[in-house]
């Protein structure tokens, strides 16, 4: 008997954006969006950019172009499409009628990638609750067009009942996600606030998604940490603990990645792991040297920061992938925005020793530099020195303990 194997069929999908100023992002813009499908599993046959002033408030785009999509759909055996933005229900339920097909949106498509790359429980609660308020606005957004119509057909009976049933479950889904994640930041706060009383110093890999943070992480600790080109391969903010130089011990964080209209509720879902990012002491941005689109997305990342009120922390910004460029291509890469720059790939390892030494000084200028002689009797103030400082050099002398240390200002005058 011969054996049948069933494959699943890959959605071919035709991307669909809005270019309204000449001359923007909106064509790298809708390239990303082909790798963030690509990333869900579709298939992109196709794409359509239309030029208008403004966005069509009840198709997204016009009425030409809706015909021009249709006819291309037929051509390419196309089964849905992608909009570059976040759709209004409104928006959304006019396509699907105009086209009848799956309508999809940018915010629809992360939403999926963070469903399947959602690791741990945290991660998993967060990408449902988003899910729940991204499904729950469209509902919302069904029953003001069904009340509109003022009664009669469409409007009573089980359907307005299923409806309501609906966002009941829904609310009360949510619910019960937010209770479970108050718990799960409970207990990250727990952790935080015992890193805070030893002193521990946090840094923070951060960056446009797909630069290779998770890669320099995985060379700076040696952590079994998932590598991947494709777009938020990591999810789940990872930490671990890493010697940088002597004595000096940090924990090292690695966050998730960034990316251009990342919708505000998205923000507010994964607040709890981006405030890992607020706790740091230095910010590590990393950065795609090799993209031709690096300014664009620095300059995403940096607003990004500002919305989460850390774009004031210290930063060293390193221009990965220096490996994929050309020798002439290598040159005088440089953020001005940051304390230090550092060229380097995390796959060669070129630039890391540059990194660490740079973290360990931003670190030691945040600490008062001592030469000490104690004596034997207060041999127990060295072991605080050597937990919440740095110990650079410790002599025993006929007269007592000599000492060299960067200490932090908090227990400067203890010392």
């Amino acid at each position: 008997m011969e054996m049948t194997e069933f494959k699943e069929l890959r959605e071919r999908v035709i991307l669909v954006g809005v270019q309204q100023v000449a001359g923007d992002d909106t064509e790298e813009s809708v390239r990303e969006l082909g790798e963030l499908a690509d990333t869900a599993g579709a298939e992109v046959v196709g794409q359509v950019i239309q030029r208008r002033e403004n966005i069509h408030p009840g198709t997204y785009i016009g009425k030409g172009k809706i015909d021009e999509v249709r006819q291309l759909m037929w051509e390419l055996d196309a089964t849905g499409i992608i909009c570059d933005d976040e759709l209004s229900p409104a928006q959304m339920n006019n396509l699907q009628q105009e086209l009848d097909c799956k309508v999809m949106d940018r915010t629809l498509l992360i939403l999926d990638i963070f469903a399947r790359h959602a690791v741990s429980r945290e991660g998993k609660i967060q990408v449902e609750l988003a899910q729940l308020r991204y499904r729950a606005a469209r509902l919302a957004g069904l029953g003001n067009s069904l009340s509109r119509l003022g009664g009669g057909i469409g409007t009573r009976g089980p359907g307005e009942k299923k409806l309501e049933m609906d966002r009941r479950m829904i609310r009360t889904r949510i619910s019960h996600l937010k209770k479970e994640l108050e718990e799960v930041i409970r207990h990250r706060e727990l952790i935080r606030s015992q890193r805070r009383k030893t002193e521990q110093k946090i840094v923070a890999l951060v960056g446009y998604t797909s630069v290779g943070k998770s890669a320099i992480f995985r060379t700076l600790t040696g952590a079994d940490v998932l590598e991947d080109a494709k777009l938020f391969a990591t999810l789940d903010t990872t930490t671990r603990g890493i010697r940088i130089s002597g004595s000096q011990e940090i924990l090292l964080t690695d966050t998730v990645g960034f990316i251009r209209k990342l919708p505000h509720h998205l923000v507010d879902a994964f607040k709890s792991t981006l405030e890992e990012v607020c706790c740091a002491d230095i910010l590590v941005h990393v950065v795609d040297s090799a993209s031709v689109q690096m300014e664009a997305q620095m300059h995403v990342v940096y607003e990004t920061l500002r919305d989460l009120e850390a774009d004031k922390k210290p930063v060293i910004t390193v221009f990965n992938k220096q490996d994929l460029l050309l020798l002439e291509e290598k040159h005088g890469f440089r953020d001005y925005r940051a304390e230090q720059s550092i060229s380097g790939s995390a796959h060669t390892g070129e630039g890391m020793e540059e990194l660490r030494q740079a973290i360990s000084d931003l670190l030691r200028a945040q600490k008062i530099y001592i030469e000490r002689l104690y004596s034997y009797d207060k041999a127990g103030l060295i072991q605080l020195i050597r937990k919440k400082g740095e110990l650079l050099e410790e002599k025993y002398q006929e007269d007592g303990i000599f000492v060299r240390a960067y200490v932090p200002e908090s227990i400067y005058m203890s010392v």
